[in-house]
């Protein structure tokens, strides 16, 4: 919400922590329901891991009709793949490493396969105090199917205060640089470093 501040003055502002996303919404709808103008705040792209299909689906059950607008952002792969280069110039995969919703027996599988498919891949929500192991198991599936040398980004808090970005490897990848800010961009066995770029050639003959 400190993001948006600006526009906040003479607004009702409803606010919950993190794990509280179902009750923030209803609460949105139900004020809808009431005949108010509301905009439910999500950071990012609202579509993508954000609260566009929590509404969705809530509305549905509340059987709430109400027109319901999804207004773009700029999700946090885009905005760390634009600091780090061009990394994401072919297909590539975003996997949340998160298994509160998700168990993760079915995450790593999802790893494997985007590690064994050669995607780049994004991911979100790495690590935090209580959640750590899933980083590390993330790293060991990679690189049993990727060089070494192959390029890695760490990106923290893109795009506001405390921004770090760091270009590295996946055999020096530092685990102490990643938190729940941070969004990992793992290269493909064709993703290299020009200058100080990282970029995944999309394969243009030069």
């Amino acid at each position: 919400m400190d993001l948006v501040r600006d526009l906040l003055d003479g607004k009702e502002v409803i606010s919950t922590g993190m794990t509280r996303e179902v009750e923030r919404c209803r609460a949105a709808l139900e004020a809808v329901a009431r005949g108010r103008d509301v905009a439910l705040i999500s950071s990012g792209d609202a579509g993508v891991y954000g609260m566009a299909g929590l509404a969705i689906e809530l509305a549905a059950e509340m059987g709430i009709e109400a027109p319901i607008e999804i207004v773009p952002g700029v999700t946090a792969a885009s905005s760390a793949a634009a600091r780090l280069g061009a990394p994401l110039m072919l297909d590539f995969a975003v996997i949340s490493l998160s298994d509160l919703l998700a168990p993760w027996e079915t995450i790593k599988k999802r790893l494997e396969a985007a590690a064994d498919g050669d995607f780049v891949t994004a991911l979100y929500n790495p690590k935090s105090k209580k959640r750590v192991k899933q980083f590390t198991e993330a790293l060991d599936i990679f690189r049993a199917r990727r060089s070494a040398e192959t390029p890695v980004g760490i990106c923290d808090a893109v795009g506001i205060e405390g921004e770090r970005i760091t270009l590295t490897t996946l055999g020096a990848v530092d685990p102490a640089l990643v938190g729940m800010r941070t969004t990992v961009i793992i290269g493909s066995s064709a993703s290299r470093v020009i200058g100080k770029w990282f970029v995944t050639p999309r394969g243009y003959e030069l």
